[in-house]
């Protein structure tokens, strides 16, 4: 399945990816594209949106799309629910949960747009392995 979101992928935009691929889609392809685009190009391709304004896996409520993909997708796992209140603080601000580990996720992301990425896939290449291992740590607290 084809997902699409905007272009400059950060906190939420690189977590959805991350766990679109690990619970919800495996053979997940996904778009990235200007803001004004999605929307259209989404009807288009035939392809999911999120984390977009208007769209059912975007910000509703004070949560973000992570929280969103989670609750749409019913994923129980009690890791990915840690990880969403971390990504949740990393992302959105007001935060609702004061996690410890946001502020920390919130700067590695603003850094990887510093390295010099050419495309956002590069980015979710690289940067998967982060959310590898903070899902690995949320293992051990949610245990």
């Amino acid at each position: 399945m084809k997902w699409i979101t905007r272009e400059h992928v950060k906190v939420d935009r690189v977590a959805c990816p991350w766990l679109i691929r690990k619970f919800v889609d495996p053979q997940a392809e996904f778009l990235f594209l200007p803001a004004s685009d999605v929307l259209e190009s989404a009807r288009r391709e035939n392809a999911i949106p999120y984390d977009v304004e208007g769209v059912e896996l975007g910000h509703h409520n004070g949560k973000c799309s992570f929280e969103a993909i989670v609750s749409k997708y019913s994923i129980g796992d009690p890791a990915v629910h840690l990880l969403a209140k971390i990504v949740h603080g990393a992302d959105v601000k007001e935060d609702l949960y004061d996690r410890p580990e946001a502020p920390g996720l919130k700067a590695i992301a603003e850094g990887f747009r510093y390295l010099g990425f050419n495309t956002d896939h590069e980015i979710l290449a690289k940067e998967f392995i982060i959310y590898d291992a903070l899902y690995a740590y949320c293992q051990t607290l949610a245990q």
